[in-house]
């Protein structure tokens, strides 16, 4: 299983649209509204890295609304 987050910052005002949007995907399992830098948390999951990548990249990234993306992979050590 992979598991990643994304930290989305929303153009002005499109902080709930990206949300509803982006808890479409199936490998979407979390999404939170935050305050700070960024304004949208969520949680990505996928039975590999490859299938990870491709949500990521094709499909929460695809979103209108998003201005910005910063993606953290989780590993094991």
């Amino acid at each position: 299983m992979a598991v990643g987050f994304v930290l989305i910052t929303t153009e002005p005002g499109k902080e709930v649209a990206v949300r509803d949007a982006v808890s479409q995907f199936d490998c979407v399992t979390g999404q939170w509204i935050v305050f700070g830098i960024h304004d949208l948390f969520v949680k990505v999951e996928a039975e590999d890295e490859a299938e990870l990548t491709r949500c990521i990249v094709k499909e929460v990234r695809s979103v209108s609304g998003i201005a910005e993306t910063r993606t953290l992979i989780g590993t094991e050590i």
